[in-house]
């Protein structure tokens, strides 16, 4: 099993569970820390809150955040994910029910490197979320000198 771990950022847990559905039926076996809202992933990234002490040398492979979530939404996320040295060059797909254009634009402004609109399809879903997975987890090649776990 590879160690490296994906944070899905999703606040809707019938979407959470379709996420971790696709990626387990396109054999991605990668731990997958859940944050139900932009706190939680916030938390999870600078190990503070509910992560304090964490070891944040260990960054996920990919984070897939939904962008209407509680407390802190999306866009705000990636905004201080991008805004810190620590984290500024996480991968971070966004991964959302959003078609928006203004959207797609914030989210590539604030530095996605990826923007994925969730196939209302149960099918194209499973393909997508097992195609994005695949592709952060098997293709890209991470930035040199970065640990990314």
């Amino acid at each position: 099993m590879d160690d490296r771990i994906i944070l899905l950022v999703e606040d809707n847990p019938d979407d959470a569970l379709l996420t971790l559905d696709a990626l387990s039926t396109n054999n991605i076996g990668n731990k997958v820390v859940v944050a139900k809202n932009g706190v939680e992933a916030l938390d999870y990234m600078f190990g503070t809150g509910m992560y304090e002490g964490r070891d944040i040398s260990d960054m996920p492979a990919i984070v897939l955040l939904d962008l209407k979530l509680p407390k802190i939404d999306g866009l705000e996320v990636l905004r201080r994910i991008r805004s810190d040295p620590r984290t500024n060059l996480q991968p971070v797909a966004i991964l959302t029910s959003s078609n928006e254009e203004e959207d797609r634009i914030k989210g590539y402004s604030l530095g996605a490197n990826s923007y994925v609109r969730k196939p209302v399809d149960f099918d194209e879903f499973i393909l997508a979320a097992g195609q994005l997975g695949l592709y952060w987890l098997l293709l890209n090649q991470p930035v040199p000198g970065v640990k990314i776990k």
